[in-house]
C-alpha cells in the first residue's frame, strides 16, 4: 500500500499549530472563565492590548455599541476576528503610512 506524503512548508505548519494552540486556549478560557459577547472597553484593553484596541477603532476595524444608555461596548467577535487576523509583519512603517 503506498503511503501519503505531506509537504507542509515550515510556514503551513507554523500556521497549524499556532491555530491550534489558540482553539484549544479559546476553549479551556470559555470553559473556565467564560468572556461575554460584549466587553466594556478597559476589559477589551485588558485582553488585547490598549494600543491593538485604540488602533483599531481609529482604522474601523471595529466599532463600539451602547446600550441604550451611556454603556459603550466593544462586540467580542469582532475583537476576536481582527486579533486573529492581525499580522505586525504587514503593517507599514510609520514613515510609509
Amino acid at each position: 500500500m503506498p503511503t501519503r506524503t505531506n509537504n507542509l512548508s515550515s510556514k503551513e505548519l507554523a500556521t497549524l499549530l499556532k491555530n491550534a494552540v489558540q482553539e484549544g486556549t479559546d476553549n479551556a478560557i470559555k470553559k473556565e472563565q467564560p468572556i461575554p459577547d460584549k466587553l466594556t472597553k478597559a476589559t477589551a484593553y485588558r485582553l488585547y492590548g490598549r494600543s491593538n484596541v485604540d488602533r483599531w477603532l481609529r482604522e474601523g476595524l471595529i466599532s463600539t455599541h451602547t446600550d441604550g444608555g451611556s454603556q459603550t461596548f466593544l462586540d467580542r467577535s469582532e475583537l476576536e476576528t481582527v486579533s486573529g487576523s492581525s499580522n505586525r509583519i504587514t503593517y507599514l512603517p510609520v514613515t510609509d503610512r
